[in-house]
């Protein structure tokens, strides 16, 4: 077996990759520097510029949007916000004065309606009674008139006199 004579090569296949890479890389800056000088790039480098200008605005929009949503205090109130900057650590105490005056005014509310409803019990209880006390008195009324109670006393078999001398006046 004959060894045949090779060239070895001692540039790696992978540094001639990296080599031509940047040889194609200068030629294009070249070219883009000469378009440049000549004028040719102008219209392109205004409308990347536009591009450019016009994305930053937007970026700045969006930023504000948000920014104002945040500032509102509708929004932080809803989120919580409020109560984390400096500034709304010193309103803890009237953010817990008005808890608690709620809670106050949800205990009063309900007190006052079972106290209302109990009113309401009382009342029907003494409008029975009243007409309880109302039959009642009727039915006395009518039992002690002179004839009911002859009535009676005939339905007993005792004789009523009317007395024979004038009745007399007890003094006292």
């Amino acid at each position: 077996m004959k060894y045949e004579d090779v060239d070895i090569d001692p540039e790696v296949a992978e540094e001639r990759e990296r080599a031509s890479r940047e040889a194609e890389l200068a030629r294009r800056i070249r070219r883009e520097v000469l378009r440049v000088q000549r004028g040719e790039a102008d219209d392109e480098i205004r409308e990347d510029e536009d591009l450019e200008r016009s994305q930053r605005e937007e970026l700045q929009e969006r930023e504000a949007r948000v920014q104002r949503r945040k500032a509102s205090i509708g929004w932080q109130l809803l989120s919580g916000k409020i109560l984390v900057p400096k500034e709304g650590t010193g309103y803890y105490r009237y953010v817990m004065f008005i808890a608690v005056m709620f809670f106050i005014s949800i205990v009063v509310m309900f007190t006052t309606l079972r106290l209302d409803i109990r009113h309401s019990r009382l009342q029907d209880q003494v409008q029975i009674l009243k007409e309880r006390a109302t039959r009642l008195q009727e039915e006395r009324f009518h039992r002690t008139t002179h004839s009911a109670i002859v009535n009676e006393l005939d339905r007993r078999g005792i004789d009523l006199h009317d007395p024979v001398t004038p009745a007399e006046t007890l003094k006292k």
